[in-house]
């Protein structure tokens, strides 16, 4: 699943040295795009998901461009992660449009998407989006359990109500094992940010 798992016991890191190695490139939407709800937001989860864009090219500077130019409507998330850097958004203290409409998961949490375009290595996108999470439980003293997958916010009127999202990352619609995988490379990342 992530390229080189992390060791239960790594060095201590700094988070600014996470974040550097995450590779994060800030490219915000506009203040009146049609993606900016301009709320403010205090981050209590962090809420990971799967593009499911397989196109070619679709990447993260790819789904940058989409989202500034309006071909998604009013959806937006705050990074979109991919083998190679992690494209920032929105603020984190400011609501996204990513997981339930107005329910909690806009309302409270941080949308992390992950790209599935051919040529993308997944174990890399995972690896960068674990260090992403886990640098924000960092900087927002959040526990990896509020490290969460989109199918936790149930869509009001949709059926199934729970996404299948991050669909790579759950065993049959559902987390599970592979989730569970995935949250213990986040918790290994902070815990070397807090010297753990």
């Amino acid at each position: 699943m992530i390229r080189s798992s992390p060791a239960s016991s790594m060095t201590s890191m700094s988070p600014s040295s996470v974040y550097r190695q995450v590779k994060v490139k800030k490219d915000y939407l506009s203040y009146k795009a049609r993606g900016r709800s301009r709320k403010k937001m205090t981050p209590r989860y962090i809420t990971i998901h799967s593009t499911q864009n397989w196109k070619s090219g679709a990447d993260a500077l790819r789904h940058s461009k989409a989202l500034k130019n309006g071909a998604l409507g009013r959806l937006s998330w705050h990074y979109t992660v991919d083998e190679d850097l992690a494209v920032q958004h929105l603020p984190t203290n400011e609501r996204g449009n990513h997981a339930d409409f107005d329910g909690p998961g806009n309302r409270y949490s941080i949308g992390i998407e992950m790209c599935e375009n051919p040529g993308n290595s997944r174990s890399r996108t995972l690896e960068r989006t674990a260090k992403l999470a886990a640098w924000l439980c960092v900087k927002y003293d959040l526990p990896v359990s509020r490290v969460v997958p989109h199918y936790k916010w149930p869509r009001r009127g949709k059926n199934p109500p729970n996404k299948n999202c991050p669909h790579f990352l759950l065993s049959n619609g559902r987390p599970g094992s592979k989730w569970q995988g995935f949250l213990k490379a986040v918790d290994v990342y902070r815990r070397s940010m807090l010297g753990r």
